[in-house]
């Protein structure tokens, strides 16, 4: 799954690798592009944050132990009914996204 970065396609793995290569690499890939506007995308971003440092912050050995890892962590995700709060409030909004509110005096 890959947002709409420009680096996110097969064509930047024809700019990193001779065409051979890019090819092989590219078929290896099934892409999925997602919309570019949705509030779904930035909750679904937020749970691959949680995993990555929850399941995937130390190096695994093989595939194996990534699937195992990822499933073990999956579970207990579930088992938690764990809930992603992504909204807030507008002070908090301002405090967050300064850079994005102008300065006025």
């Amino acid at each position: 799954v890959t947002d709409n970065l420009n680096t996110h396609s097969p064509a930047s793995l024809y700019k990193a690798f001779p065409p051979k290569e890019a090819r092989r690499l590219a078929e290896r890939f099934e892409w999925h592009d997602i919309p570019k506007h949705g509030s779904w995308l930035d909750m679904a971003e937020i749970e691959i944050g949680v995993m990555n440092r929850q399941a995937l912050s130390k190096p695994l050995p093989d595939l194996e132990s990534f699937r195992q890892q990822i499933r073990a962590w999956t579970v207990n995700r579930n088992k938690e009914h764990a809930k992603i709060n992504w909204q807030f409030k507008t002070q908090d909004a301002r405090i967050k996204l300064a850079r994005l509110y102008p300065i006025t005096l």
